[in-house]
């Protein structure tokens, strides 16, 4: 039982950072025509063109991709409660939704900036597809920061301190658990 619940754990954490990815992409406006945004668009497409149809945009905001994480996200806390323990009331599944989504989010632009960062010391000047995807998606949160927080003997510190800031939200977050 303990294997079939780390694989469908896994295979829905995989399926919400794609969808969250895809959300966050549109809300960075990450150029969609680099081909790894085009890779988390057409593994995202089966669940959002069906609620497209149904769900128009909200502003520059795509309804059918936020609908999309919620949908992921209670499917998840659903599978968990469905191997685990008996369903708890109505309010404490929107609390667990909201913990699993803002985890995902915490942990993603967290490894985003770890490997943006480490791409910045590797090749500072190289231009590959993962590099300009991760500063449309990082830049937002290092912008910021680098604004409080210079670059000393020309080297950029705020990666490690957006690093630090996500951690230590990400305690916060356990604290409500």
């Amino acid at each position: 039982m303990n294997a079939l619940r780390y694989i469908v754990d896994s295979l829905l954490l995989i399926a919400l950072f794609f969808v969250l990815a895809r959300l966050l992409l549109q809300l960075t406006r990450a150029d969609f025509r680099n081909p790894l945004c085009q890779a988390v668009v057409r593994l995202t497409n089966p669940l959002i063109l069906p609620l497209r149809r149904v769900l128009p945009p909200v502003g520059k905001v795509d309804s059918a991709s936020v609908v999309a994480v919620l949908l992921v996200a209670f499917v998840k806390v659903a599978s968990y409660f469905a191997l685990n323990e008996p369903a708890p009331p109505a309010v404490f599944w929107v609390r667990e939704m909201a913990i699993e989504i803002a985890e995902a989010v915490l942990s993603m632009y967290f490894w985003a900036i770890i490997v943006y960062a480490l791409l910045g010391l590797i090749a500072p000047s190289g231009i590959s597809p993962l590099q300009s995807l991760l500063a449309s998606f990082c830049e937002p949160v290092l912008r910021p920061l680098r604004r409080l927080i210079p670059p000393m003997a020309g080297i950029d510190f705020s990666p490690l301190w957006a690093c630090i800031l996500i951690r230590a939200l990400m305690i916060l977050l356990q604290n409500f658990i």
